[in-house]
């Protein structure tokens, strides 16, 4: 028996680490040192914030988190550690490996080996941890579906719509602009490859300091996680342009105005989410191909960049309450582990 410190959520807004007893790998399961855990600023403040609808499915794909948002519940999707242990019929080459789970944050855990995805060797934790934002960024793009020369806008620049920028960016686009209140985030944006990040301001400000002016974008990303900024998100989309929202507002109702922009310029809204995509490209997409693209993206952008905070997991409400504020200087925290 291992003891393993594991992360709860036990109410609207609280959190806390409890000690377990931890059972050994079973045939066909490994046993897994967690390293770190990323904690995600949009679907995981969803269930700490509470803003989601009561006995919603945590995951309806991650056997990891087969349960129901019921308190106490864990929860976290994106964590890195090293394979300890193994049960009879594990491959003795994942003995000591670097290996991505989908799985809440705890410092220990088994899991079928079959279930993990090992880490490239040429890439660290803090980078391969942020695999699940990447493909969410991947997934965002290849909704969007973005022409040679055109003109997108993001709204938003967290670590999701960071990363989507650095993926938009490797493409000859015509103007690529962002829209963001934070110092720090509009300074990432920038390093990421958008050409202007703009400060919140009035709809008519907006226009003439965007690039494509009163003809609108013809692609906009909706990443704030903000209900509101759907109507300005449109507002700013042009004649038969696409809105990709990749926001999970969970309960928050979106005030948004089907009115005379939304139907006279004939906008298209594109919902997004990684665990599908679009049927016309599953053919050629399977997760297999979408995950070595992701890991790529990995290389190439290396996302560890936009870590900011690093807590104990001791430490975890210390991250949630200061996620939960919305600090200024805060793009990705994480979890670590220690050496234990």
């Amino acid at each position: 028996m291992v003891k393993r410190r594991s992360l709860y959520f036990i109410g609207p807004r609280q959190v806390e680490v409890r000690e377990e007893r931890l059972p050994l790998p079973a045939p066909g399961e490994v046993l897994v040192r967690s390293i770190v855990s990323a904690i995600s600023a949009g679907t995981e403040m969803l269930f700490y914030r509470h803003q989601l609808d009561d006995g919603i499915p945590l995951d309806a794909t991650l056997s990891s988190l087969s349960g129901s948002a019921r308190y106490p519940f864990k929860y976290g999707y994106a964590t890195v550690g090293q394979v300890v242990d193994r049960g009879a019929g594990v491959p003795r080459e994942l003995e000591d490996r670097l290996v991505f789970a989908f799985h809440p944050h705890e410092s220990y855990f088994s899991s079928p080996a079959d279930q993990l995805i090992p880490v490239p060797t040429d890439l660290g934790a803090e980078d391969a941890v942020m695999l699940p934002s990447m493909e969410t960024a991947v997934s965002l793009v290849m909704d969007g579906a973005p022409l040679v020369g055109e003109d997108v806008l993001m709204v938003g620049q967290g670590a999701i719509g960071l990363l989507t920028t650095a993926v938009l960016a490797l493409m000859p686009l015509g103007s690529l602009t962002a829209v963001e209140k934070h110092p720090l985030r509009k300074r990432l944006s920038k390093e990421m490859g958008c050409h202007a990040c703009l400060d919140i301001a009035p709809y008519g400000e907006l226009v003439k300091a965007c690039p494509f002016g009163a003809r609108g974008a013809d692609l906009t990303f909706e990443l704030s996680g903000n209900p509101d900024a759907l109507d300005t998100a449109m507002r700013l989309t042009g004649f038969e342009g696409r809105v990709v929202v990749g926001s999970w507002y969970g309960n928050k109702a979106a005030q948004a105005h089907f009115g005379e922009v939304f139907h006279r310029r004939r906008l298209r809204i594109i919902g997004s989410q990684v665990s599908n995509i679009a049927p016309s490209l599953t053919g050629r997409w399977d997760k297999g191909r979408r995950l070595r693209l992701s890991w790529n993206m990995v290389r190439q952008i290396r996302p560890s960049r936009l870590v900011t905070h690093r807590f104990n997991v001791e430490d975890a409400g210390e991250a949630y309450e200061l996620i939960d504020r919305g600090d200024d200087g805060l793009v990705q925290a994480l979890l670590s582990y220690g050496g234990e």
